[in-house]
């Protein structure tokens, strides 16, 4: 028997949400979000932590384009192990 959800229960997505794309703008904070940015938790006794995230070094941020064709890192390395095989050898022995 299968979970019904509960009709007395709010929606999770409520009518006046608009996520159709019309009024956005892809990207908007992409640089932002590049150069680090600050999640702030306030705890129920009024207390609040804050850690500061920035991407990992070694860390790659794809841009929504090239994401669509690449959605996992397995995908990424595949694709660039196959670029590699292309480098002439004395450019790699280089790098």
């Amino acid at each position: 028997m299968k979970n019904q959800p509960n009709p007395n229960t709010e929606p999770d997505m409520l009518p006046e949400y608009d996520f159709s794309g019309k009024k956005g703008v892809r990207g908007k904070y992409y640089q932002a979000y590049r150069q680090g940015h600050t999640v702030r938790v306030i705890q129920e006794d009024g207390s609040a932590t804050s850690q500061y995230f920035t991407l990992e070094d070694g860390a790659v941020l794809l841009a929504p384009d090239v994401r669509k064709y690449f959605p996992d890192s397995d995908s990424v390395n595949q694709a660039l192990r196959g670029l590699i095989q292309l480098i002439p050898q004395e450019s790699q022995k280089a790098a």
